[in-house]
C-alpha cells in the first residue's frame, strides 16, 4: 500500500478513537453477565407476552430438528425430521436449524430460548431493544451457514430473518446522501438467500450479482463475511459489490449506512463479520453485465504410483499457472491420496475455446504412460449465462423437492455432503501467487502431494484474488478483509466430517474416535501448507473453528480499526459470535465479559 494511503487511514483510526462512546439511555450500565432462564432477572411469562404482541405474534420457541429424535426415537416426528435433513432449504425455513450440525469438541445444534421471526426493520428493532433492556445474550440468523456456529446459542434470544426476503431492481441507484453516478443494482432483504438473487438478476433480469456459490447461503452473512462466488476472480468480492446497508446497531437505532452516512459502519460491513455490528436488515448490491455463456470442465485422473502422481500434480500445476490463472476461471481442484478431481467454472468462453485450452493438459494424461488413468472422463460444457441458476435448464442442481417448496429453489449437487454434517475438523489458507514462480513451484507442489497423504486438499481458486483483474484486485484491498486475500491464487481448505453424534438418530452410532482421527489428518494435512506459507491468512466464513491467531489471519492490519468501530457502535458488546471483532472480551459462550 502507497504511503498516502497508510496516513489516510491512519488518521481515520485516530479520529474514531477519539470520538465518544455512544452509550445507550436504556442500557444497564457496564453489564458482565448475560441472564439466563434459571435467573432470577430472567424475564417474564408478561413481559415475554407484551415482547410476542410487539412482534405481530411472531414471537416462538424453536427447536433443532434433531431433538425430535432425542425425544422418542423412530416417532413419525423424528422420522420426518429426517426426511429432509440433507435439505439445506428446509434447514433454513427452521428457526432452530443450521447448514452443519456441529463441530467436534467445538459446538453442538442448540436452540435459542426464543426466537423472534422478524418481518420487518421494526420487529428487529423491538428484539434489540429487548434484548438491551434484560440483558439478553442475542444471535442472529439469515440463512444459518455459519460452520463456527454464529447463530448456534442456548439460552439466547434469536432475531431470525427469513421472512425478509423483499428484493427490488434498481436501473440506477445513487446511495443516500451520495452525489455518485448511479449505478444499476438490486436491493435484497436480510432474508435472502444467494439462490433468490440469482433467479431475480439473472435468471429473470439477464444481469450479474457477485454473491455466494453456495445458492442457499444468506446474502447479509456472506457480504458481511466478505463473500467469494464461483466467478469472484472476475468480479470480486461480494463485499466490494455494497452500495449501502439498513441495519439495526445496538442502541435499536436504525441507521442507512454507505460511504457518505455513517462510512465506518459501511467500510466494516464489508468483510468485519456477520452479526457483529448490528442486525442488518437490507442490502444494496452493484449489479454487473452478465457474460454469453459460463462454462465447466470436470475430469478425474488416477496415478498408478507415487512419482506418477507427484507428475500428475505437477502437470497440474504448470497448466494453471499458463491457461487458468486468470479472471476467467474459479472454483476447485480436489486432490486425494493418489487422485486428482477437476471441478472448474469459466465466464467467457464457448465450448470450442474451453477444450482447445484444456487439450494440452488432458492430451498429457492422454499420453503418459500407462500410469495415469482417467477415472472420471473429462467434461466440457458451456452454457447461457441466463440458464446458470435455472433448475429447469442445469441438470448439476437439486431442486427443493418438499410439498410447496419454491419451484426456484435449488442446491449444487456438490454441496448436498456438507447439509447438515457434523464437523470434525475444518482448516484453511490463503496461498500466496508468489508459489506459483518457477523458483517456488517445487515447494507448493511437494506440500500438495504430502499433505493430500492425510485429507483431501481442495484449492478454490476463485477465493483467492491474484490474477483478478487490477481494479478487482484494489477494489477487494479496500474491504475489511485481511488484504493477503488479494496475493494469493487460491483458498486451501482440508476439512471433513460425518453422522451428527445425536441421541436417538436411527442407524450405526457416529464414530468419535474416528472423528478425532479425521481431526488430527486435517491439522497434519493444514501444517504442510503453514511451513510454505506462514501467516498467510484465512477466510472467515470458512475455516478453524480453534485458531487461534484468528485477527490477524482474519483481518489483518484492518483488526484495531474494526475493534474501534465495534466499540463505539457497541459498547456493551450484545452482539457476539465466536472469533467476531470485539469476542476477546467476553468468555467462550458470550455470556460473561472478561474485561
Amino acid at each position: 500500500m502507497i504511503r498516502r494511503e497508510l496516513l489516510k487511514q491512519s488518521a481515520g483510526l485516530l479520529s474514531l478513537l477519539a470520538l465518544p462512546i455512544a452509550r445507550s439511555p436504556a442500557a444497564s450500565p457496564a453489564a458482565v453477565r448475560r441472564i439466563r432462564p434459571s435467573d432470577a432477572a430472567w424475564p417474564s411469562s408478561e413481559q415475554w407476552e407484551q415482547l410476542k404482541r410487539a412482534v405481530g405474534g411472531n414471537l416462538l420457541r424453536p427447536k433443532t430438528i434433531w431433538s425430535a429424535c432425542a425425544e422418542a426415537s423412530g416417532s413419525p416426528q423424528c422420522l420426518s425430521a429426517l426426511q429432509y435433513a440433507h435439505n439445506p432449504f428446509y434447514l433454513g425455513d427452521n428457526p432452530g436449524g443450521t447448514e452443519v450440525s456441529g463441530w467436534l469438541n467445538a459446538w453442538s445444534a442448540a436452540a435459542s430460548a426464543y426466537a423472534i421471526a422478524a418481518h420487518s426493520t421494526a420487529d428487529v428493532v423491538e428484539a434489540v431493544n429487548f434484548a438491551r433492556r434484560h440483558n439478553l445474550r442475542l444471535v442472529v440468523k439469515g440463512g444459518g451457514h455459519s460452520y463456527l456456529g454464529g447463530s448456534n446459542a442456548r439460552d439466547s434470544l434469536l432475531i431470525w430473518t427469513r421472512a425478509m426476503n423483499r428484493i427490488e431492481l434498481h436501473d440506477a441507484f445513487r446511495p443516500e446522501g451520495c452525489s455518485a453516478q448511479p449505478t444499476p443494482a438490486v436491493s435484497l432483504g436480510a432474508g435472502c438467500m444467494w439462490i433468490d438473487a440469482y433467479t431475480a438478476v439473472t435468471t429473470k433480469a439477464g444481469r450479474y450479482v457477485q454473491g455466494g456459490g453456495c445458492t442457499s447461503v444468506g446474502v447479509a452473512g456472506l457480504l458481511q463475511g466478505g463473500g467469494f462466488g464461483s466467478f469472484s476472480k472476475r468480479y470480486g468480492l461480494a463485499a466490494a459489490s455494497l452500495l449501502q446497508a439498513e441495519i439495526v446497531t445496538a442502541d435499536g437505532i436504525v441507521r442507512i449506512v454507505n460511504a457518505c452516512k455513517d462510512p465506518e459502519l459501511y467500510w466494516a460491513l464489508k468483510g468485519g463479520g456477520g452479526g457483529t455490528f448490528g442486525v442488518v436488515t437490507r442490502l444494496w448490491v452493484r449489479t454487473y453485465e452478465l457474460p454469453d455463456r459460463f462454462g465447466y470442465v470436470g475430469a478425474k485422473i488416477k496415478a498408478a504410483t507415487p512419482e506418477a502422481y507427484r507428475r500428475l500434480v505437477g502437470w497440474f500445476v504448470d497448466h494453471y499457472v499458463s491457461a487458468l490463472f486468470n479472471e476467467h476461471w474459479g472454483e476447485a481442484l480436489n486432490l486425494y491420496k493418489d487422485e486428482i478431481e477437476i471441478s472448474m467454472v469459466c465466464e467467457g468462453f464457448s465450448t470450442e475455446e474451453v477444450q482447445r485450452l484444456w487439450a494440452p493438459f488432458f492430451d498429457r494424461v492422454r499420453a503418459s504412460t500407462g500410469d495415469l488413468t482417467f477415472t472420471k472422463a473429462p467434461y466440457v460444457a458451456t452454457a447461457p449465462a441466463r440458464d446458470w441458476w435455472d433448475v429447469t435448464h442445469n441438470p448439476a442442481m437439486i431442486k427443493d423437492d418438499r410439498p410447496g417448496g419454491n419451484v426456484a429453489h435449488a442446491f449444487w449437487r456438490g454441496d448436498q455432503d456438507q447439509v447438515s454434517m457434523f464437523i470434525h475438523g475444518y482448516e484453511s489458507q490463503w496461498l500466496p501467487a508468489s508459489l506459483l514462480d518457477p523458483s517456488q513451484r517445487r515447494r507448493l507442489i511437494d506440500a500438495l502431494v504430502a499433505a493430500s497423504q492425510f485429507m483431501i486438499v481442495r484449492l478454490h481458486f476463485n477465493k483467492g484474488l491474484a490474477g483478478a483483474p487490477a481494479q478487482v484486485n484494489a477494489e477487494a484491498r479496500r474491504t475489511a478483509t485481511n488484504p493477503k486475500l488479494a496475493d494469493a491464487f487460491c483458498l486451501m481448505i482440508v476439512a471433513t466430517g460425518g453422522k451428527p453424534p445425536f441421541p436417538g438418530l436411527p442407524g450405526p452410532k457416529a464414530d468419535l474416535a474416528e472423528a478425532k482421527r479425521n481431526a488430527s489428518n486435517v491439522s497434519r494435512a493444514a501444517a504442510e501448507f503453514k511451513k510454505i506459507a506462514a501467516g498467510a491468512g484465512s477466510y472467515v466464513s470458512e475455516t478453524d473453528f480453534f485458531r487461534s491467531d484468528w485477527r490477524e489471519a482474519f483481518w489483518g492490519p484492518h483488526y484495531p480499526r474494526l475493534k474501534a468501530i465495534k466499540n463505539r457502535y457497541d459498547p456493551e458488546g450484545y452482539f457476539f459470535v465466536h472469533h467476531g471483532v470485539g469476542s476477546e472480551d467476553w468468555s467462550a459462550d458470550g455470556f460473561e465479559r472478561r474485561t
